[in-house]
């Protein structure tokens, strides 16, 4: 199934300049989003892991389908403020300021191995924290997986030695 025909360009947007890449027609399209489960689960079925994090928040979508049809523990990484309970945080540089992320205290039981899904790779930032915060909870990160990836922007070279997984890459 070629994917790139379903997802939607969306110029200008969330500025000029930026052609947004919408995965939202992929979502509505039943034979799409099962396609994109079935790979991934095709590829982490063998694979040790423990733990698979979904960062926000559409890295939920696809992070919690996934650890259900594997059988595997599901913790969603969120944005400063937004877990009930206890978190562990790690604060990261954007091109202007920071952001910080969040998981909570036990969503990482030490020495587990972790993958984090997202749909998109763009530069990689919170990528890399999201990787970060995992081995700062005692974790080893497994890999990194992404619907999209927007090699263009050079997110690899972010993420350095981590192993990296995307479906659609432009």
């Amino acid at each position: 199934m070629d994917l790139k025909k379903i997802v939607r360009d969306i110029p200008d947007f969330p500025k000029p300049g930026i052609i947004f890449k919408d995965i939202t027609p992929l979502l509505q399209n039943p034979e799409a989003y099962k396609h994109i489960v079935d790979r991934f689960v095709a590829r982490y079925r063998e694979k040790p892991v423990d733990v698979i994090v979904g960062i926000e928040s559409r890295g939920f979508l696809f992070g919690s389908v996934l650890a259900y049809v594997l059988g595997k523990s599901f913790a969603i990484m969120r944005k400063k403020g937004k877990l009930p309970y206890t978190t562990v945080s790690y604060t990261y540089k954007l091109e202007y300021g920071e952001d910080t992320i969040e998981l909570h205290e036990d969503a990482i039981p030490k020495g587990s191995r972790v993958l984090i899904v997202d749909d998109l790779l763009a530069t990689g930032g919170t990528a890399a924290a999201a990787a970060h915060l995992v081995e700062k909870m005692g974790g080893k990160v497994a890999e990194l997986a992404f619907v999209i990836e927007l090699a263009f922007l050079n997110g690899r070279k972010a993420l350095g030695d981590y192993p990296v997984f995307s479906l659609i890459e432009y």
